[in-house]
């Protein structure tokens, strides 16, 4: 692999993170078996898994070791998962393909996806607290648990999504929907990005230019996504294209324009690179990351 072969590192991220998914998930075996069934079934439909991917690449830019950041990782990546299953119900954006597979509960049935979620998030917290084997302090440990619960609760990532609910069908002022989208969407990321600096041992100075660049990359992820939803194609994207506009939620584009939030875009993700200048060499992949979100196309 290449010095520089982005591709590459983060395939071997990727790959990481689903061998480390697929060992500490509870097996399909494991009584009863339909919710680890349906738990196994979301987690491995496909996700390009940025959140754990940005965890590693944070970790190694303080100059961390991987493993030591593997458990926030996967737990990062079990959050994410279960928020889309709760997403995706009737009773709240009621979608039917997620990753270009029906949901978890047009599969397994409502009651059953709300479960799947459920274990998916406390199972999270299972691998926060199981210290064996890695490098992290208990300390840290506790601090990697708090910075997660804060960016997933209803100051975060909940929050959000509750913000989200409320706004359909309502006009929405700009400052309202970037808090929306920080929390929503933004906290998770900027989560990532904290706790694999944490898990990697970074000062204070390399945890602040870490956080700058995740929370223009979380915002700038979100507008891409609103972007996306309004000129992607439901292949690309493996969801249903448009269904933001038929909701009536409230987005970057319809409050602020496409040509502004597509210019938004673009200067958070510049600022975001700009961020990672302290940490040097060492935090090219969290620059290469920072392109990808602005030019993904799912």
């Amino acid at each position: 692999m290449g010095e520089r072969d982005l591709a590459g590192r983060l395939a071997a991220y990727r790959a990481a993170v689903d061998a480390a998914l697929t060992r500490w998930l509870p097996p399909q075996t494991e009584s009863p078996p339909v919710i680890h069934e349906a738990m196994r079934y979301s987690v491995f439909a496909g996700g390009k898994r940025l959140r754990p991917i940005l965890v590693l690449a944070a970790c190694e830019a303080v100059g961390g070791r991987t493993d030591d950041a593997l458990p926030a990782a996967a737990a990062l990546e079990l959050i994410h998962t279960y928020s889309l299953i709760h997403d995706d119900l009737p009773a709240m954006d009621d979608d039917d393909f997620r990753r270009g597979r029906p949901t978890s509960h047009k599969v397994y049935g409502e009651a059953m996806a709300i479960l799947a979620g459920d274990g998916l998030l406390t199972h999270a917290f299972q691998l926060l607290s199981d210290s064996a084997g890695d490098g992290v302090s208990p300390t840290a440990r506790l601090r990697i648990v708090g910075e997660i619960a804060d960016a997933a609760g209803s100051l975060g990532m909940v929050g959000g999504q509750a913000m989200d609910i409320l706004a359909e069908g309502k006009a929405v002022d700009q400052e309202t929907l970037l808090l929306l989208h920080r929390r929503k969407t933004g906290a998770l990321i900027r989560a990532a990005v904290r706790v694999g600096g944490i898990a990697g041992g970074a000062d204070a100075a390399a945890l602040e230019s870490l956080t700058r660049y995740a929370e223009r990359v979380g915002l700038a992820f979100q507008i891409v996504d609103d972007i996306l939803d309004l000129e992607g194609s439901t292949e690309e994207m493996g969801k249903t294209a448009g269904s933001d506009l038929r909701k009536g939620k409230a987005t970057y584009p319809s409050v602020f324009g496409m040509e502004t939030a597509k210019a938004h875009a673009d200067s958070l993700l510049a600022e975001a690179k700009a961020a990672l200048d302290r940490l040097g060499e060492a935090s090219w992949v969290l620059a290469g990351l920072a392109d990808y979100v602005g030019r993904r196309r799912s």
